[in-house]
């Protein structure tokens, strides 16, 4: 339900070539259905749903040519930035099930409109999943940062690559956190690369990881996302 799988529009796969080999993976690791969420950025990857939705399309004529078997979706995965408040007013916003809004922020400090901003899309009728904040280390010190976020309505999805300090050792604490406490709605890849299809594999065979994400998915509650 995070990835970046669409070919040529953020940082993610380059061309389709490559969308397809990342998909071949993700089908390998024994993923069955996928969302990806490219990047919409005002200034560095300025997306819309038609960009989205039509390279969507380019990767399902390519694994259908490619005989892959495995349902994609698209979504995006929204940053808070200066330009977020008119596309929330438009309406035309990408959603994950459910009428979810996949948002992320800066990794140097929180947006001044956050508040605004999560308000704005639950008016509005949508579902807010904040993105990897694990890796919004400003929020390291001010744990119950996170409990607000979830007493206001909002999902959390931890990056399944922090379990194993991909991003570093602190992210990889926050992680274990926000796990332990109840508070991880979602795990997502955030796949953007064959490096992180090789981490993603790695954790799969990590046992103590395993334990851990065992001994959490019992608990999971059905969200209608895979």
């Amino acid at each position: 339900m995070h990835s970046h799988l669409l070919p040529g529009i953020d940082d993610g796969a380059k061309d389709l070539a490559d969308s397809i080999t990342l998909i071949r993976g993700l089908k390998a690791m024994g993923f069955k259905k996928l969302y990806t969420t490219p990047h919409v950025m005002a200034d560095l990857y300025p997306n819309t749903p038609e960009i989205i939705l039509g390279k969507l399309e380019e990767v399902r004529v390519g694994l259908k040519a490619a005989q892959i078997d495995i349902e994609i979706g698209a979504a995006a995965e929204y940053l808070m930035d200066e330009a977020f408040g008119a596309k929330i007013e438009s309406g035309d916003l990408l959603t994950l099930p459910g009428n979810r809004v996949l948002v992320e922020m800066s990794f140097v400090s929180p947006p001044p409109n956050l508040d605004q901003y999560i308000f704005l899309l639950q008016t509005k009728g949508y579902k807010v999943v904040i993105a990897h904040p694990e890796r919004y280390l400003f929020y390291r010190d001010q744990f119950d940062q996170y409990k607000n976020f979830k007493d206001r309505g909002c999902e959390l999805q931890v990056n399944l690559l922090s379990l194993i300090g991909y991003y570093g050792k602190p992210v990889q604490e926050v992680a274990f956190k926000l796990l332990k406490a109840g508070l991880v709605d979602y795990l997502g890849t955030d796949l953007h690369h064959e490096r992180h299809t090789g981490n993603l594999e790695q954790l799969l065979q990590d046992t103590s990881v395993g334990k851990i994400l065992n001994s959490y998915l019992k608990s999971f509650k059905n969200k209608g996302l895979s």
